[in-house]
C-alpha cells in the first residue's frame, strides 16, 4: 500500500487520542519508520501491523479499528487531499457508488504502481445497490463496510449496509447491499 494509507492510520491516531498513543502503536507494531512518504508503495504487511497494533493498544477489535479507518478514509483523507476525485465521483451517493467502478481509473492517475481492488455494481433499485469486492488483499471487508459508511456520510444519506456474500464463507469475493 501506499504511504498515505499509513500516514492516515497515523492521523486517525493522533487526532483521536495523542502523540503518545501514536507511538504506542508503533512500538506495539514493530514499526520503525518515522515518516511515511505519501506517494511511495510499503509493504502491506506494515499496514496490516499497524491495524493491529492499534486494536491492541486501544482494547478495540480490528473489524473496529478497520470501519473507522474506513470512515475516517473518506472524511478525513479523501475529503482533504482527494477532494476533486470525490466530488467527481458523483453528487449524490447513489452516483458515487455507480461510479465506483472507474474511481481507481482515476486514482492510478495520481499513483501508477497502485494494485487497486474492482468494484462492480448489481442488482440496482431506487432505494439499494450491490458493492462487489475484489481484491488480491484479504481481511479488508471490514475496511469497506468503513468506507462504505463514510460516503452514506459524506452525503448525508443514512445507509443500512449488509454484507451479503463473503470470502470468509467461501465465497470468492465480497459482495454488500448498501440501502437507504
Amino acid at each position: 500500500m501506499y504511504g498515505i494509507v499509513n500516514k492516515a492510520i497515523e492521523e486517525l491516531v493522533i487526532e483521536n487520542f495523542g502523540q503518545q498513543k501514536w507511538e504506542e502503536v508503533k512500538e506495539r507494531s514493530g514499526v520503525d519508520i518515522d515518516y511515511f512518504i505519501s506517494n511511495e508503495p510499503y509493504d502491506d504487511d506494515i499496514t496490516f501491523k499497524l491495524a493491529t497494533a492499534v486494536a491492541e493498544v486501544m482494547s478495540i477489535s480490528i473489524s473496529d479499528v478497520l470501519r473507522s479507518f474506513g470512515e475516517w478514509w473518506v472524511l478525513r483523507t479523501g475529503k482533504q487531499k482527494y477532494s476533486g476525485l470525490m466530488e467527481a465521483g458523483g453528487s449524490t451517493l447513489m452516483q458515487f457508488l455507480m461510479n465506483l467502478p472507474h474511481f481507481h481509473n482515476r486514482v492510478m492517475l495520481i499513483y501508477p504502481r497502485l494494485t487497486p481492488p474492482e468494484f462492480t455494481t448489481s442488482h440496482i433499485e431506487d432505494s439499494s445497490i450491490w458493492i462487489h469486492y475484489r481484491s488480491k488483499r484479504e481481511g479488508l471487508q471490514e475496511f469497506v463496510y468503513g468506507l462504505l459508511s463514510g460516503l452514506s456520510i459524506l452525503y448525508e444519506t443514512p445507509v443500512t449496509i449488509e454484507l451479503m456474500q463473503s470470502r470468509d464463507s467461501g465465497s470468492d469475493h465480497e459482495i454488500f447491499k448498501v440501502s437507504w
